[in-house]
């Protein structure tokens, strides 16, 4: 049996604890074989065998006083959105959030990014699992942007052919976007449109090569306890190789799990903050695969009286363990929401984000010279 999300480079975080894929009862095609490898960059991701015009593909660079060493972003232009989120993680850890806005409804994300505004570094505007039709990334990364908030804009390769997510690349590098995460997807048998059709033309490493060669940014997911655990960080390696700088990693317990990550992983990590307030999002985080909560973390909200009230104080806590994590770039702040509830969220959100800016800068200024601590990434 093949991929049913016809990957190249797999397997997926998708893999549940017993091997088994998203799609259906068998186990990942994957599983014991050897990890593929990634041998060349263009061709392989946009099939033209050319490169682009817009940028050459971003490499890995020592800088004087970074302790990632090779393993640095090299600088984009300055004054752009990018060069911004690499000044900001030069001098601290990086807070990003998700954007809980409801789809297609230009007024909610106004709504929404208003009260983030100011307290997150980005907002990563992604896929989302309860409602697959959204604005197209570059239309709705303008939106935010028009807010005032930079934009960490998700692309999937579920929903495009190649030729319509290099398109979707050259919008948001053109948009000026601070980054893109570039995932593979989950099928559309696991989300709210089991009547589309899959495309996965390309798969994410593919696609980070591709938003390489147009000079973007790019960030790739990965799941550190998802089957085969053993082969996690070094498959982030591979990602690395076509062009990722940052990971972005699904909920994997305590910071001394993610401490643990990131030490094998070959590029910076950005750990999940699970922000939950209600019935509906503990259920949407209970429903990913391979997703690992701190031991009580969900009880602990949804025993209180006040959800939404513990829900915050819990994600601060958590956040805070997570910044003292070495070799961290930041915390992405996410979770799952009642429809109608999003603006109250992006309340709650604002309310995480501004407190974990606080104390990331406490403590570089408790510290000294943010570029002496081993693993931290440069500017």
């Amino acid at each position: 049996m093949t991929c049913p999300k016809s990957m190249e480079f797999g397997p997926c975080g998708g893999v549940g604890a017993d091997g088994s894929c998203e799609v259906g009862d068998f186990r990942c095609t994957f599983l014991g074989l050897p990890l593929p490898r990634w041998t060349s960059g263009g061709p392989g991701a946009t099939g033209a065998g050319g490169s682009h015009p817009a940028a050459a593909a971003p490499r890995r660079s020592a800088v004087p006083g970074g302790a990632c060493g090779d393993l640095c972003p090299a600088r984009p232009r300055a004054g752009t959105a990018a060069a911004e989120l690499l000044d900001v993680v030069a001098e601290r850890p990086l807070v990003v959030s998700m954007l809980p806005a409801a789809p297609l409804d230009a007024r909610s994300i106004a709504e929404c990014a208003a009260p983030l505004r100011g307290h997150v570094d980005a907002v990563l505007a992604g896929d989302a699992a309860t409602s697959r039709l959204q604005f197209p990334p570059a239309y709705r990364a303008r939106l935010i942007q028009d807010e005032g908030l930079r934009v960490w804009a998700g692309v999937n390769c579920r929903d495009r052919n190649r030729v319509a997510l290099e398109a979707e690349l050259a919008a948001l590098a053109h948009a000026g976007v601070a980054a893109v995460h570039c995932v593979t997807g989950d099928h559309p048998l696991s989300g709210g449109r089991p009547d589309a059709l899959p495309v996965f033309d390309l798969d994410s490493t593919r696609l980070v090569a591709l938003a390489a060669e147009y000079g973007l940014l790019a960030s790739v997911a990965e799941s550190p306890t998802a089957p085969p655990v053993d082969l996690r960080a070094e498959r982030v390696g591979e990602k690395a190789e076509a062009g990722a700088s940052f990971a972005m990693l699904q909920y994997c317990g305590g910071a001394a799990q993610v401490a643990a990550f990131a030490a094998d992983c070959p590029i910076p990590v950005l750990p999940g903050v699970p922000m939950i307030v209600d019935h509906e999002g503990a259920a949407l985080l209970r429903s990913f695969a391979a997703a690992v909560l701190p031991e009580g973390y969900t009880e602990t909200i949804l025993a209180s009286s006040d959800p939404l009230a513990a829900g915050v104080d819990v994600a601060i806590r958590h956040g805070r363990e997570l910044l003292g994590v070495p070799g961290i770039a930041g915390v992405v702040v996410a979770g799952g929401v009642a429809a109608g509830a999003e603006p109250a969220f992006a309340e709650a959100l604002a309310e995480v984000g501004r407190a974990l800016m606080i104390h990331a800068s406490a403590a570089v200024r408790s510290v000294g010279d943010r570029s002496a601590p081993e693993g931290w990434i440069g500017g």
